[in-house]
């Protein structure tokens, strides 16, 4: 069967890009299963795919971060290791995209330390995961970093010109990220612009640059408030009813935890604390 697999026409995508392509399709294929399963038990009370919560006799949840963990360890040593040809690399590829959407799926239970799946809080892991979507995807579509394409034309004239682009790129996309601009960030590391733009704008009014730089600002933390809570405000609950499309609409609500105005449940008696399936 593998040596099918081998022979199959690639020339759709090339060699260097093909592992890529197996990452992406098992990162996309490993996230769409995973939520449908979540949401099916949340629903029916029963996985629709026979895979349901494992729990050992002590009480341990096992979540399925843990099984991406795993796999992308295993996938990533065994490529190191053994630095395979086709098809094992494309293989390799699968199972490493396959973990990492098991990972990112539950990356807010890892930024929380708690389970905040269902919760409002439990979104951050949409936003990692179309992070990563997109992260892959414009590696895939052949747009690398400018400053990296741009480093073998300068280096004639001078290493220290390539090497300050480079730095110069790198320091705004790490501003936008202090800013709270993830995504600008992220898209910023392939079209400069973009991180510029995200790294000269106002930060986030609960991101730590704006803990850090706006203490002795009042001004600048007010305004950033005043954006967060007009314009901003209203894009993201519109980007939050589209996450709640991608991976379901949030039912639980911690009590220690600060509520959002957009989550279901803000009356006295809604908002079950009770553990999800």
């Amino acid at each position: 069967m593998l040596s099918l697999f081998a022979t199959l026409p690639w020339n759709v995508l090339d060699d260097a890009k093909r592992p890529l392509f197996f990452l992406l399709v098992g990162f996309i294929l490993t996230f769409v299963l995973a939520r449908l399963n979540t949401r099916v038990t949340r629903a029916r009370g029963g996985s629709a795919l026979g895979v349901g919560s494992i729990v050992t006799p002590g009480g341990l949840h096992i979540h399925h971060s843990v099984f991406g963990i795993v796999g992308m360890v295993v996938a990533g040593i065994m490529e190191f290791a053994l630095q395979p040809g086709s098809p094992w690399i494309e293989l390799f590829a699968l199972v490493f995209g396959s973990g990492a959407a098991l990972t990112l799926d539950e990356f807010a239970l890892i930024l929380h330390l708690e389970d905040v799946y269902w919760t409002g809080e439990g979104r951050a892991s949409i936003d990692a995961v179309i992070l990563g979507v997109t992260f892959v995807t414009l590696l895939l579509t052949g747009l690398t970093p400018r400053s990296i394409g741009e480093v073998g034309d300068l280096v004639a004239i001078s290493r220290w010109v390539g090497s300050a682009l480079i730095l110069s790129g790198a320091a705004f996309v790490i501003v936008s990220y202090l800013k709270g601009k993830l995504f600008m960030g992220t898209v910023g590391i392939f079209v400069p612009p973009v991180a510029v733009i995200g790294a000269l704008r106002l930060a986030k009014p609960s991101s730590p640059w704006a803990h850090r730089r706006y203490a002795d600002s009042p001004g600048k933390l007010e305004r950033a408030r005043q954006r967060d809570e007009g314009f901003n405000l209203r894009w993201r609950q519109r980007k939050h009813r589209l996450w709640d499309v991608i991976g379901g609409k949030p039912h639980l609500h911690l009590p220690h935890r600060h509520r959002h105005d957009d989550d279901p449940g803000n009356d006295p008696g809604g908002g079950s604390t009770r553990p999800r399936i």
